[in-house]
């Protein structure tokens, strides 16, 4: 299932949490400092706020950023002495997101052992993996067990995506290796869990 993303007048820039939590703490000298680049540039984007995100910033603008004001806010961040340059990711405009499943993959980590699978271990397998190259995702995975008794988990994957959906087709029905065993990917409903109500996502 893909649904439409939030308006355009955001950018959206993916950066470990411990940058986030450096680069938030100076938010309003950011917001000073990019809205004084892009003037200097003769620009129409101005920066109205920065929030924090689970996967990292969103630079909320008060018009939608062409490929230079992209720019211009990629060199700032990357250059700020408040982030690691080598975490973070090149900027982007929201898209439509995607929902799929990931199925077959044990949810403890390893045999007799009671260290279950997380979410950091499932981005790990994604980012080693050469099927999910330029895949980007909209928000930490989820890990359930298919039922209490089973070993084997359910992972739930939301990805950026455009409104036909073409990384998700992608994606579905690939299978890729965990450890011995073989991981499938199937399409998906919005996942179970997420506290908006269907409304929101519209």
């Amino acid at each position: 299932m893909t649904t439409k993303g939030p308006l355009r007048k955001q950018v959206i820039i993916s950066i470990s949490k411990d940058n986030i939590n450096a680069f938030m703490k100076n938010s309003s000298l950011h917001v000073a400092n990019i809205n004084r680049q892009l003037c200097n540039v003769k620009s129409e984007v101005l920066t109205d706020y920065i929030r924090a995100d689970p996967l990292g910033i969103t630079i909320v603008t008060s018009k939608v950023c062409q490929q230079s004001d992209l720019l211009i806010i990629d060199q700032y961040v990357k250059n700020s002495n408040d982030v690691n340059t080598l975490q973070v990711k090149e900027p982007q405009l929201p898209k439509s997101k995607s929902y799929l499943k990931i199925i077959g993959i044990p949810f403890y980590l390893h045999v007799n052992s009671q260290e279950y699978l997380s979410s950091s271990d499932i981005e790990s397998i994604l980012k080693q993996n050469h099927i999910f190259n330029n895949i980007s995702l909209a928000s930490r995975p989820r890990v359930i067990k298919v039922s209490p008794k089973s070993d084997i988990s359910i992972v739930w994957i939301d990805i950026w995506d455009v409104q036909s959906d073409s990384n998700a087709k992608m994606l579905i029905n690939r299978c890729f290796n965990v450890s011995w065993y073989i991981a499938t990917i199937r399409d998906t409903n919005m996942n179970l869990g997420i506290p908006q109500c269907k409304n929101c996502w519209k």
